[in-house]
C-alpha cells in the first residue's frame, strides 16, 4: 500500500502517522533543521560532532590521572601501601586506554581544523591509533616528573597560606591545586601538539574551580593560586618558580595583531612573563606579550599594568578617595 503524504504537508516526508500538534511540529522542524548540519570531516561551524573527541571520556581520563597524582582523592578508596602498585597499575592502564582512544579521534584536527585549512597543513599521520598510543605513552612517561612538581605545589600552598593547617587540607580542598594538577597534565598534551583534548581538560577544570588556565601556559615550580576564583592565565604566559597569584588576577593579551584578512594572527606571544618569586594580588591585570615582571616583584591589588618592571619592584594602585560615615554622619 502506497504511503500517504505527511499530514504536516512536507512533501518529502511520506507517512500517515503525523497526526496531532506535537508530531506536526516535530516533523516540520526536522525537515528545516536537518539541512543546517554538515556531516563532513572538515572543521566548520555546521559540523556534526560524531567524529570529535568525547568530552565525557576525556574528563574521565583526567580524573583518573589526577587520582594517580594524589591516590584516593578522586575516588575515596582505602589504599594501603602494600596495594599501591596494584592500584596505580590499574589506574594507569585505564587512563591509557581512555586517553589514547580520544587522542586518536582528535588527531585529524591537525589537518582538518579551520586553522590547518588556512595554513595549508597536510595529513602527516597514517596510523591514528598507533600515533595516539605513542603520544599517550609520552604523557604517561612524564607522570613521575609531574608528581614531583605537584608535591612542590602542595608545599608552596601550605607555606604561603597561614590558613592551611595540613598538607591533606591543601590536597583535598584547594581549588588552586586542582587547577594546577589538571594544567600540568593538559600542558604535556599541548606540548605534544594534541588537538582539542588539552582544552577539554582545562575548560572542565575551569568550570569546576573558577580558574582559567590555558594548557599552553608555561608554569614553573612551587606555583600557588590563593582562593583562585576568577584567575585567568593566557596561552603564551610564562611563569617562573615560586609565583603566587591571588583571586581575580588576569594575565592576558593587550591586543591581537591581525593578518591581511583581518583575522587574529595565531602562534605569537601575546601574554606576559612573570619571573621567579613574583606575587600578584587580587584583581590585578597584567597584559601583553612584551610585558615582563622582574624577579621578586610585587604587583598590588587592582593594578592594571601593560609594561615591564625591573626586578624587586613594587607596583601599587594610587589611593582613591572614600567617605566613612558613622551612624549615618560623615566621619
Amino acid at each position: 500500500m502506497e504511503q500517504q503524504p505527511c499530514l504536516c504537508q512536507n512533501p518529502s516526508h511520506a507517512h500517515d502517522e503525523c497526526v496531532g500538534l506535537a508530531p506536526r511540529i516535530i516533523c516540520d522542524v526536522l525537515h528545516r533543521l536537518a539541512p543546517l548540519y554538515a556531516p563532513q570531516e572538515l572543521d566548520t561551524p555546521a559540523n556534526v560532532g560524531s567524529h570529535l573527541p568525547n568530552k565525557e571520556s576525556v574528563v574521565e581520563a583526567l580524573i583518573v590521572l589526577r587520582d594517580i597524582m594524589f591516590p584516593g582523592t578522586m575516588t575515596h578508596e582505602d589504599i594501603h601501601r602494600a596495594e599501591l602498585s596494584v592500584y596505580l597499575e590499574e589506574r594507569l592502564s585505564r587512563a591509557f586506554r581512555l586517553l589514547s582512544a580520544e587522542i586518536a579521534t582528535a588527531l585529524p584536527l591537525r589537518w582538518t581544523s579551520r586553522y590547518a585549512q588556512v595554513t595549508g597543513a597536510k595529513r602527516e599521520v597514517g596510523d591514528l591509533r598507533g600515533e595516539a598510543e605513542r603520544l599517550t605513552g609520552e604523557l604517561v612517561r612524564q607522570l613521575p616528573r609531574i608528581r614531583e612538581l605537584l608535591v612542590r605545589d602542595v608545599e608552596a600552598a601550605y607555606d604561603g597560606d597561614p590558613a592551611a593547617l595540613s598538607f591533606a587540607e591543601v590536597i583535598l580542598t584547594y581549588p588552586g591545586l586542582a587547577a594546577i594538577t589538571s594544567h600540568r597534565i593538559a600542558h604535556e598534551l599541548y606540548a605534544l601538539n594534541v588537538p582539542a583534548v588539552p582544552r577539554i581538560m582545562s575548560e572542565w577544570t575551569h568550570a569546576q574551580t573558577g580558574i582559567d588556565i590555558h594548557p599552553g601556559a608555561n608554569i614553573g615550580e612551587r606555583f600557588f593560586i590563593d582562593h583562585g576564583t576568577g584567575v585567568v592565565i593566557g596561552e603564551t604566559t610564562d611563569l617562573g618558580n615560586n609565583v603566587k597569584l591571588y583571586q581575580g588576577v588576569t594575565l592576558g593579551a593587550k591586543s591581537f595583531p591581525l593578518d591581511e584578512h583581518g583575522n587574529p594572527i595565531k602562534g605569537i606571544k601575546r601574554h606576559p612573563t612573570l619571573e621567579d618569586d613574583v606575587i600578584v594580588y587580587a584583581g590585578a591585570t597584567i597584559l601583553g606579550g612584551d610585558t615582563v615582571i622582574g624577579r621578586g616583584s610585587t604587583i598590588g591589588a587592582n593594578v592594571s599594568l601593560m609594561r615591564s618592571v625591573p626586578p624587586k619592584t613594587t607596583v601599587l594602585q594610587k589611593a582613591v578617595g572614600m567617605e566613612i560615615r558613622e551612624n549615618g554622619k560623615p566621619g
